[in-house]
């Protein structure tokens, strides 16, 4: 975040708090996760950790994160091993992740057990982020887990990978609602939420959008992307004919065959047209 702004996360979480929604903090967002709890400190807030230490490394994150506040903390589990980037490599961009890369070894040691050894160690809720199959999905309720949280990393880590539109269903099923479901991945547009509301997800998270905010005003720019998404959001509900998320159903949701071939910019086609 501090590469967009001085004041990194910490616009994020008065963006959050001026809009009302949930914030997640990574933690390779600076000015670290205590400066940005006492940036809203009255605003919920969920700790995400990447696992880049020992055992040690991991409790001293989730006191800190319940010391200061945060209402869940999130474990991401797609990192075991940074993904070839290749975008980054031609541009020769080195991001926060792959700094600390070294040691991603912590990560891909993290197991089951380890999980459950802090499942009851601490009482705190807590997510698991970068679940991509229903096995997995069911693990994580069977450990405990308050909320497993759909997600490919953006598609950057592994090739080919499925999204998380596509997985979601059927973590849905196999969470059979032991637990929250959260996803994100390919979110530009407040028809995309709800897309994912119909397939079942109970939270939907921004990220591409985020920063473009971020970049372009600060939190007022995060602040204006929210509320755009409501906007478009509540249109979508209306033309569909309902009055909230509790009334869609799967017969709100069709499949539709592409009707060009997929880029990073499909959802924005008009930005390209030649006028």
């Amino acid at each position: 975040m501090q590469d967009f702004i001085p004041e990194g996360a910490e616009a994020s979480a008065r963006a959050a708090e001026r809009f009302g929604t949930m914030m997640m903090l990574s933690s390779s967002s600076a000015p670290g996760l205590e400066a940005v709890a006492a940036a809203t400190p009255d605003h919920p807030k969920i700790f995400q950790l990447y696992v880049r230490g020992d055992e040690a490394h991991v409790d001293d994150h989730i006191r800190r994160a319940i010391d200061a506040g945060y209402e869940a903390f999130c474990f991401t589990v797609d990192l075991d091993y940074y993904g070839r980037r290749e975008r980054d490599l031609a541009k020769r961009h080195k991001t926060t992740a792959r700094s600390t890369a070294k040691n991603e070894h912590y990560q891909s040691r993290f197991n089951w057990d380890d999980l459950k050894r802090y499942r009851e160690r601490y009482d705190i809720p807590m997510i698991l982020k970068g679940v991509a199959t229903a096995e997995d999905a069911a693990l994580a309720c069977e450990n405990g887990i308050e909320a497993v949280y759909v997600s490919n990393h953006g598609g950057r880590q592994l090739d080919h990978g499925r999204g998380g539109l596509e997985v979601l269903p059927e973590v849905v099923d196999a969470v059979a609602g032991r637990a929250r479901v959260f996803m994100d991945g390919g979110i530009y547009r407040g028809t995309d939420v709800v897309k994912a509301m119909v397939l079942g997800a109970d939270a939907v998270g921004i990220g591409r959008l985020h920063d473009w905010g971020t970049g372009a005003a600060g939190a007022d720019g995060i602040v204006r992307v929210l509320e755009l998404l409501e906007t478009e959001i509540q249109i979508c509900l209306g033309l569909l004919g309902v009055r909230s998320f509790a009334e869609l159903t799967p017969g709100h949701l069709f499949l539709g065959e592409p009707v060009g071939p997929s880029d990073v910019f499909s959802a924005f086609p008009l930005l390209f047209e030649d006028y």
